[in-house]
């Protein structure tokens, strides 16, 4: 797993060009309880820092931003019912998409969990 800046984890499918999206334990902490949250559809075609999920949580409504270019694989429609799942197991259920990308590259960017845990101390 490695991690973002702005409190997402990236899980790299086996042998794919293919990455699971989710908060960090520290990001879903810092909006607190979700209440409501909104997808994007699958086969999207993002840009990285493209706003792609909403997560409302008490009065306030968070922007989540697509880490790399790439196309919606898969969402985690069980939060559609069961928002709370993003906060009560954020690195695991709680996931919030899949995204095909084209840059391997790209993930030399990101942060590994030593490093990250260093950044949010």
């Amino acid at each position: 797993m490695i991690f973002t800046e702005e409190h997402l984890w990236l899980r790299i499918e086996d042998g794919e060009d293919e990455i699971t999206v989710g908060l960090s334990n520290y990001g879903a902490a810092e909006i607190g309880d979700a209440k409501f949250v909104e997808l994007p559809e699958e086969g999207d075609v993002v840009s990285m820092d493209d706003p792609v999920v909403v997560i409302e949580a008490g009065s306030d409504a968070v922007d989540i931003l697509s880490p790399l270019d790439g196309e919606i694989a898969e969402v985690n429609s069980r939060l559609i019912d069961a928002p709370e799942i993003i906060s009560e197991d954020p690195q695991g259920d709680g996931w919030l998409f899949k995204l095909s990308f084209d840059d391997p590259d790209a993930l030399e960017e990101f942060m590994s969990e030593a490093a990250y845990q260093k950044y949010i101390r």
